[in-house]
């Protein structure tokens, strides 16, 4: 889908995501540079002031606003136009990416910012968090969370600084016993993880759950029991896929788990500290997106 002439742009940039040199204005102003767009840029503080940038975009009022950073900082941008007819874009500029690579948004940027001028546009659901917090692309109790802690805490970015923490998070690693809650049904488990996933993969490219969609109006929730070395690195460094008989999955549009003792827990990349319980439920057709052109599997 073609944007109208004079389409208004908006890129909220996080210039701690990524390599700190990338000269993104420039590159973004150059790839634009005689094309029929108006293009502004918002820089993020340290520490993002979300009704600051709301209001900006209040402002404005942008045609797309486009996230460049990681997960982070896609889900920030997200949740401020959340309900609004802008649509929300991706320039892929953090460590794993996870949420580009789920829409095949490419992390070259010349080919990303060719999808945020020409590409299709459509409704993505997102998964409400303990009544506050917004997941749009995969969250986590337990091992995985506890790595991407290491993982914030260590030097090294990328996959490299993935390699690095992966043994001490075995080493640390505790089972989790779980109450487990939808509407259709109340288990109790013990588990190494347990993932909400409104999509299907990592941002290492490992796919957790084959059969995530984003605009399904359901989300997954698998119960991971048991995981060796071998296979851990296997499926986190996209040697294979996570086997789903590895894990117990069902759909759901809401859930609610108690532990035992407080579980690491993460939010589409970001660390979020230990929490005793969480509750989470479908957010349908939250935000427009936009993808890949033909990506659209129900085309109007």
């Amino acid at each position: 889908m073609k944007s109208k002439p004079g389409t208004k742009l908006l890129f909220v940039i996080n210039p701690v995501s990524g390599p700190a040199d990338n000269p993104w204005q420039d590159i973004i102003s150059n790839y634009f540079t005689g094309k029929s767009f108006t293009v502004d840029f918002y820089s993020l503080e340290k520490k993002p002031d979300v009704e600051k940038l709301k209001k900006y975009i209040s402002e404005t009022n942008p045609a797309k606003v486009i996230a460049v950073g990681g997960d982070g900082t896609v889900n920030l941008t997200a949740s401020v136009i959340a309900g609004s007819d802008a649509a929300l874009g991706i320039l892929p500029a953090g460590s794993a990416n996870g949420m580009a690579k789920e829409l095949n948004i490419p992390e070259d940027p010349s080919q990303a910012l060719s999808i945020i001028e020409s590409g299709d546009i459509k409704k993505c659901d997102a998964i409400r968090i303990n009544n506050k917090e917004t997941c749009l692309h995969l969250s986590d109790i337990g091992i995985n969370a506890q790595l991407i802690k290491y993982f914030d805490e260590g030097k090294l970015r990328g996959i490299a600084g993935y390699a690095g923490v992966v043994l001490k998070t075995l080493w640390r690693k505790r089972r989790m016993h779980l109450l487990i809650a939808d509407k259709n049904s109340f288990i109790e488990r013990d588990a190494l993880m347990v993932v909400f996933a409104n999509a299907s993969k990592y941002g290492t490219g490992a796919v957790i759950n084959p059969e995530g969609k984003i605009d399904d109006g359901v989300f997954e929730v698998l119960i991971v029991k048991k995981l060796a070395l071998s296979y851990i690195l296997k499926v986190f460094f996209k040697f294979t896929r996570f086997n789903p008989d590895h894990a117990e999955v069902f759909h759901t549009k809401n859930v609610k788990i108690k532990a035992h003792k407080p579980m690491h827990f993460q939010i589409d990349g970001e660390y979020n500290g230990k929490v005793a319980e969480v509750e989470a439920s479908i957010l349908p057709a939250y935000v427009n997106i936009i993808l890949p052109a033909q990506q659209n599997s129900n085309p109007d």
